[in-house]
């Protein structure tokens, strides 16, 4: 689970972001704080991954807090939700790496992609010790000069998910396990699975002896092993 706090001077307001946070699969709020000071006080007690932090708290600027966060909890990433609009915050925010920037009110949908985002970024920076440039644009949000836009019913995290999944199986994996292992049905992960192949990342091999409806096992292809 990703331990997420909520820095928010507005009760109520904290209390929907809560729920809003609780709707998202992987994550859980461990705490609140109304302001500068308590959301420093929970940082200490207690282990947080990700700040949802309010710019305009009653002691202190969100935004000039970031740099002592970045200083003391240096683990810790930032999510800024506030109804600032000043370029002056954005900027800051931008400076000391904040996650993502998101004016009030926040929507569901809005809040949920962008802790989506999160969660695969953090699985994707944690999967493995080195790197490749192409893992870094990944990461970064770069996009290569000869990519292609994803057809539509294709998503490009849940393509990540496969690719991580695949780098993670060399022995090769069905459809039907790689269907549970994302949460989705069979013929979800044929179609990112088939994708891959178009596209020359992966391939698959027919697996005989099977009774039935042929099955095959997919490969990550050798050149994009990371």
């Amino acid at each position: 689970m990703i331990n997420v706090c909520i820095s928010e001077d507005d009760y109520r307001i904290a209390d929907i972001h809560e729920e809003l946070v609780s709707q998202v699969a992987g994550f859980q709020c461990v705490g609140k704080a109304l302001n500068a000071a308590d959301t420093i006080s929970l940082l200490k007690r207690r282990p947080v991954d990700l700040v949802i932090l309010d710019i305009y708290l009653p002691d202190e600027l969100g935004a000039e807090m970031l740099p002592k966060m970045r200083e003391q909890f240096p683990s810790v990433d930032v999510i800024i939700i506030s109804a600032s609009t000043e370029n002056e915050h954005l900027h800051s925010a931008l400076r000391y790496g904040t996650f993502d920037f998101i004016i009030k009110p926040v929507s569901l949908p809005r809040l949920k992609r962008t802790l989506e985002r999160y969660r695969h970024y953090r699985e994707t920076l944690l999967a493995q010790d080195s790197v490749t440039q192409e893992r870094i644009d990944r990461l970064i949000g770069h996009v290569p000069p000869d990519s292609h836009p994803l057809p539509k019913g294709i998503d490009s995290l849940t393509l990540d998910k496969v690719r991580q999944l695949l780098q993670e199986t060399p022995t090769g994996i069905t459809a039907g396990e790689m269907g549970k292992r994302l949460g989705a049905s069979r013929t979800t992960a044929r179609r990112y699975l088939e994708y891959l192949i178009s596209v020359n990342e992966a391939e698959a091999q027919p697996i005989y002896g099977v009774v039935g409806r042929p099955e095959r096992r997919y490969f990550l292809r050798p050149r994009c092993t990371k």
